[in-house]
């Protein structure tokens, strides 16, 4: 199955059943949309009187194909094309983490992973800090030769 939560609202696995700290971005941004909600909910637009968090915006519900096709829209409006899946984003999830120094262990529970193993062979990408680590040194030789 590629989706962790079911159609009987159900998760894939007792492991996929877990709580996890938001950022403070997202809470943030989680906020607002509640109070956004409240007040379409105070309106009596419809669609919005059940535990949805996110619905389309005539407030039907939104299936996958949906959420594919705005995802979609939003990575070619940011200039990486349209060709992305939901399913990438913990590609990106895993990778950036581990790019920022977080124990491999730490994302696999994250992700709900049993091991480290499907982490660090299947969505670990890595990102070449030496790539940038040369540039930036190059930058430092060139602009010492020029002072």
């Amino acid at each position: 199955m590629y989706r962790s939560v079911r159609a009987k609202g159900d998760t894939k696995t007792r492991k996929s059943r877990r709580v996890l700290k938001l950022s403070k971005r997202a809470l943030q941004v989680l906020k607002v949309h509640k109070a956004r909600a409240a007040e379409r909910l105070a309106s009596g637009e419809r669609g919005t009187d059940d535990a949805l968090v996110f619905r389309r915006e005539d407030g039907i519900a939104m299936d996958r194909w949906y959420v594919r096709r705005e995802l979609q829209k939003i990575t070619d409006a940011a200039g990486i094309g349209p060709d992305w899946c939901p399913r990438e984003l913990r590609y990106s999830f895993v990778s950036l983490l581990s790019a920022h120094d977080v124990a491999i262990e730490e994302i696999s529970r994250l992700v709900g992973h049993s091991s480290t193993n499907v982490t660090e062979t299947v969505y670990r990408q890595e990102i070449r800090p030496a790539l940038t680590k040369g540039a930036e040194a190059m930058d430092k030789i060139f602009k010492a030769r020029t002072a």
